[in-house]
């Protein structure tokens, strides 16, 4: 099967037609001038050098390479080859708490606020994720599933990157209801790739028992990574949109605290793990390696087509005719003219 991958650009080949005409043009325009002059063979004595054929045949060897340029730019395309990728991976689902909490700016030298470092982590991890399947839960007071398990990154970052507090208007943190959201989000298919849930919390749990669900996970065989976002000595929390921060009913300021011993409890309920976010890599290498413990298992199986490019034929042919071009001169050599190579009688 022949093709051109590029085929609008062969409507540039409509230039071909009128160079021709504006050479053609061109060529009668001199010969006019020249027939002013006098008499064309008394010119011609005057001028023993010039040449008739050569101008035409270098016009169109460059209109020929300008051609062989054009089909190459529209990249010819002939034969097709398959080529199966398979995956294998494990099936990880990232839980982040969206929390208003979240807002608070205590996260490395620079005091980051826990959502905007959990969203730059989470997203250099799927960067190393490559064959993995990863699905998206978030909460606060409530939990529901952004993305479901997926292969494609690519939407995974799109939904991460619009990711706000605002999302659930449920404030709170309800760790145990994101714990059975993640779960959930696994579906009722059996597979043998390894599972695991990320959780993303600062450990303020308030509403449910998050230890229980995480037993609850590691019974259907389901890891639970906790990673603690925030400081142990805390900070306040912002009013977006203000210079405010958020305070409680007596009018003080609230100030939100990293929970790391609700954290572990959680990570070995779970038979996880828990790392603590500090805006290093530290944390994002101990979970990669947490993740590469699970068993894998093939996810999904594409078979890609590919076309053999043959532009770079057509570049070679344009090249080859610029050459030959390049050592036609437009007017006789006077000394080449000079050798007599097939030994002809001259008069």
């Amino acid at each position: 099967m022949f093709r051109f991958a590029n085929i609008e650009l062969l409507w540039l080949l409509l230039m071909i037609p009128v160079l021709v005409m504006g050479y053609t043009m061109m060529v009668i325009h001199k010969r006019k001038q020249l027939a002013r002059l006098g008499d064309p063979e008394l010119v011609k004595q005057l001028m023993p050098n010039a040449s008739k054929v050569r101008p035409h045949v270098k016009f169109a060897l460059q209109l020929l390479a300008l051609t062989m340029l054009i089909l190459a730019a529209a990249r010819p395309q002939y034969g097709v080859r398959e080529e199966t990728v398979t995956r294998e991976g494990v099936e990880a689902v990232i839980t982040l708490d969206i929390s208003n909490s979240m807002l608070a700016e205590d996260v490395g030298a620079g005091q980051t606020s826990r959502l905007d470092a959990s969203k730059q982590m989470l997203s250099q991890l799927m960067d190393k994720m490559v064959d993995d399947k990863v699905g998206l839960v978030v909460y606060a007071g409530d939990a529901f599933v952004q993305l479901p398990i997926t292969c494609d990154y690519v939407s995974a970052k799109m939904f991460l990157n619009n990711i706000k507090p605002d999302l659930i208007q449920t404030q709170g943190t309800a760790i145990g209801k994101a714990l059975q959201t993640s779960i959930f989000a696994f579906g009722d298919k059996e597979s043998a790739a390894g599972r695991a849930i990320i959780l993303l919390t600062d450990g303020e749990n308030f509403e449910d028992d998050a230890v229980e669900m995480a037993e609850k996970a590691n019974k259907a065989g389901i890891k639970v990574i906790v990673v603690g976002i925030g400081s142990e000595s805390g900070s306040p929390i912002p009013v977006p949109g203000t210079t405010e921060y958020m305070k409680d009913r007596e009018g003080e300021t609230v100030v939100s605290k990293l929970n790391e011993d609700m954290c572990r409890q959680i990570a070995q309920a779970g038979n996880g793990i828990y790392v603590h976010y500090d805006s290093s890599n530290l944390a994002l290498k101990a979970i990669k390696k947490e993740l590469d413990k699970l068993g894998k298992e093939q996810l999904e199986s594409h078979v890609f087509r590919e076309y053999n490019e043959q532009y770079a034929s057509f570049v070679l042919i344009a090249l080859l005719l610029l050459v030959i071009d390049f050592f036609i001169f437009n007017r006789k050599n006077k000394w080449l003219s000079r050798l007599n190579i097939f030994k002809e009688r001259r008069v």
